[in-house]
């Protein structure tokens, strides 16, 4: 025997129609020996299970799903035209049972009404009372073959020994069915028995159902937009430079290496490269922003985004599964696909819905048979009973709101992986921030020019002239200085590295020396004037670059990593939430103290090596806290996992971005606070769905079982009852969709 082979794959489960369904999937694919996890998320009908490929089979899932009463296939990617098409045809029995409904309720009780409906002679109750109960017959098993779906569904279920949502109309209306059924045959015998027909019953309750269940379709086909406009964004062709020629060819045939020619006004076709040419960028579809990205040769295009107005030659760097949307895309549907431990209540108690309510409506119907009622008012009730209590509010409460949570997060930039991730979020009590790259830029750059004999575009033209063919980064930010200031470098000749102290070089004829107190000592450099300053600007985290010439100093460049604009509001915006502050970095205290006050977190922890980090995340989770990390380097990577809730910033490494739970497109600090505000207002909303979802059952079944008819005679009507059973899961669903208007700034 191998060892283990853990493996995780989709399901497309057909049959299911509530949380009782979802609920029993689970249930019986869970017991299965060698399966470790089992979700099944009823919005879109997907099983995600892990097992042991060793002990299971693909067909051994199939036969278990099948046994419990429904259908499972292997995942493969949906198209939205076979949804659709599922939706029109829908719509067309629905609008058939509505057309066929109306004439048969005008039949059933027009002769009820204060002013009598007229009836051909030939259909009057009292007059061809077999007619007329025919005429209904023919109306409803027509209404009731459009709804068939409820009756195979449902029996099928009920009979597996997992009934449904679908066990409960079937029952109900098919026992209002058979009883009117008996009552026509026995018309010809006995006429009176054409005053309990309860065709209207079953016909319409299986019409409101299925209009319930439609506008339910289109709700949750909503629900997705996020995803589908995402998939939307990638063109299906792209223009491929080969031997000096422009073809263009389908992005599926595109090799990683090749060379994209991208127009103005495109879609760029996929992640490259800029090797020639320069162009601006709009990227708000992939990360909320709205300014369009400037984009040089050497910096990365996103494929999805749209080229503004420069013609650019792109070097492809991801193709297929490999690409940044289709990450994102993949990061949204897994995130949907995922359980929040809030759903677990809801399926719960959805697995024992059914089964009781079937129990209380035999016992009402018992009650009300010995306290001398007939059978017609007995069927009333058992069947009001059935078809009021609907588990589908129930099932659709959390993925819904979980859905259109993570729909609304991409659209700002804000990628969260699990139903788990967004649900934890709003618990957080604690941030930790990695400070280099998620406080800060992440890169060093000139902050400060100080001379006492030059200006300070010249200091900063010789000391750029000087570092342009340095490769050390210090060096690099004084050149990068020098370009954003346009100031023109001059010829350097002579350059030699000195480690450890900085470089000399010759510009002008003259020998400058730039670098460290080591290097003014070395040289024999007379720095007495600047080091005042250059001291402070050591104490505020800044590194001091001593330009000399001539035996002395002549001027001091500062460079550091500088904070981010935005991360002083994110710091404020998280702590305004009551939300505890760190920062942790493997920086000197000096520089981390002052950076942190700076900023204004509550806690810093300075000089900590990669491999403690996931301690510090340790050590406050054992004080009670509910943390969440954010960072972007490899050497967060343990801490992302270690926290409740890791958050990678987007333009971090690989491995950060693997790790974490959340991903902040942007880079923006601010998006941290959307994200926990996000999970505030999804969690809020699947309370607001499971608590109306309670209420309405709660107070539904004791209506429907007769309780108001014991106080002054009112009987709820099983047309009533099903009306409300649609209304209340499309409720559910619109109250879930109002998420979509959360304002998250």
């Amino acid at each position: 025997m191998g060892g283990r082979k853990v493996i995780s794959q989709k399901y497309i489960i057909k049959g299911m129609t509530c949380a009782a369904c979802s609920s029993a999937v689970e249930r019986v694919t869970r017991k299965m020996d060698g399966v470790e996890e089992s979700n099944v998320n009823l919005t879109t009908g997907i099983l995600t299970i892990t097992y042991d490929e060793n002990k299971i089979t693909v067909d051994d899932i199939v036969r278990k799903v099948d046994r419990a009463g429904f259908q499972a296939e292997l995942f493969v990617e949906k198209k939205e035209e076979d949804s659709e098409d599922v939706l029109k045809k829908t719509r067309r029995q629905v609008i058939c049972n509505l057309i066929l409904a109306l004439p048969l309720l005008y039949i059933c009780i027009g002769h009820m009404l204060p002013i009598t409906l007229p009836l051909p002679r030939f259909m009057d109750m009292h007059h061809h009372p077999l007619v007329f109960a025919v005429a209904q017959l023919i109306l409803t098993i027509v209404i009731l073959i459009n709804g068939r779906k409820f009756y195979l569904v449902g029996f099928k279920s009920f009979f597996k020994g997992h009934p449904n949502m679908d066990s409960l109309v079937a029952i109900g209306t098919g026992s209002a069915f058979l009883y009117s059924l008996v009552m026509t045959i026995s018309i010809p015998i006995k006429p009176e028995c054409v005053h309990q027909l309860y065709y209207e019953s079953a016909a319409v309750v299986v019409t409101l159902v299925m209009l319930g269940k439609y506008m339910e379709g289109q709700s949750k086909n909503k629900t997705s937009e996020a995803i589908r406009k995402l998939m939307e964004l990638a063109p299906d062709t792209a223009i491929v430079l080969r031997e000096g020629e422009q073809i263009e060819i389908p992005v599926e045939q595109v090799q990683v290496g090749e060379l994209i020619l991208i127009k103005p006004g495109s879609r760029i076709p996929l992640d490259g490269k800029v090797v020639e040419g320069n162009t601006s960028v709009d990227e708000s579809m992939l990360t909320g922003e709205s300014i369009p990205v400037e984009k040089n040769i050497d910096d990365e295009v996103i494929g999805g985004s749209v080229n503004y107005h420069g013609v650019v030659i792109a070097e492809v760097l991801h193709v297929g599964a490999d690409t940044t949307l289709a990450k994102i895309v993949k990061m949204m549907e897994d995130a949907q696909g995922k359980k929040a431990p809030i759903s677990k209540l809801a399926d719960t108690v959805a697995g024992y819905f059914v089964p009781t309510v079937m129990l209380i409506a035999v016992v009402a119907a018992i009650v009300w048979a010995v306290l001398g009622h007939d059978i017609a008012f007995v069927l009333t009730i058992f069947v009001s009973v059935l078809v009021i209590a609907c588990p589908c509010a129930l099932g659709l409460a959390t993925p819904t709101a979980i859905m259109v949570g993570t729909g609304l997060g991409a659209s700002h930039g804000i990628l969260i992986k699990s139903g788990e991730a967004l649900e934890i979020s709003h618990r957080v009590d604690a941030v930790v921030l990695d400070k280099t790259g998620t406080i800060t830029e992440g890169k060093p750059a000139v902050t400060k020019i100080i001379s006492h004999k030059l200006s300070e575009d010249r200091l900063l033209q010789i000391a750029a002239s000087c570092e342009q063919v340095s490769e050390h980064p210090l060096g690099q930010a004084i050149v990068e200085g020098a370009k954003k200031k346009r100031i023109a470098l001059e010829k350097v000749n002579h350059f030699q590295s000195i480690t450890g102290q900085g470089i000399q070089a010759k510009i002008s004829g003259e020998m400058y020396y730039i670098g460290n107190r080591k290097l003014c000592e070395e040289f024999g450099l007379d720095f007495f004037e600047y080091e005042k300053e250059a001291v402070e600007m050591a104490d505020k985290g800044q590194t001091p670059m001593f330009v000399g010439c001539k035996g002395e100093v002549i001027g001091v460049v500062c460079v550091a990593d500088t904070i981010k604009e935005t991360s002083i509001e994110a710091i404020r915006n998280m702590k305004a939430l009551g939300i505890e502050v760190h920062m942790l970095t493997g920086d000197n205290r000096l520089t981390a103290n002052y950076i942190g006050g700076k900023v204004g977190v509550d806690h810093v922890v300075a000089e900590v090596l990669p491999n403690d980090k996931a301690a510090v995340i340790e050590n406050l989770q054992k004080q009670g806290k509910c943390v969440m990390m954010i960072g972007d380097g490899i050497n967060d990577a343990p801490a992302l996992v270690q926290a409740d809730v890791g958050m990678a910033i987007g333009s971090g490494s690989d491995i950060a971005l693997d790790s974490g739970d959340v991903v902040l497109m942007k880079s923006d600090l601010r998006d941290a606070y959307k994200a926990i505000k996000l999970s505030k207002a999804t969690i809020r909303n699947i309370k607001q769905n499971l608590f109306w979802a309670f209420f309405y059952n709660a107070c539904g079944l004791p209506l429907a079982a007769g309780v108001l008819y014991a106080v002054n005679g009112m009987l709820l009507s099983p047309v009533i009852g099903g009306f409300a059973m649609s209304l209340s899961s499309v409720c559910v669903v619109g109250n879930a969709l109002r998420l979509r208007r959360t304002k998250l700034d």
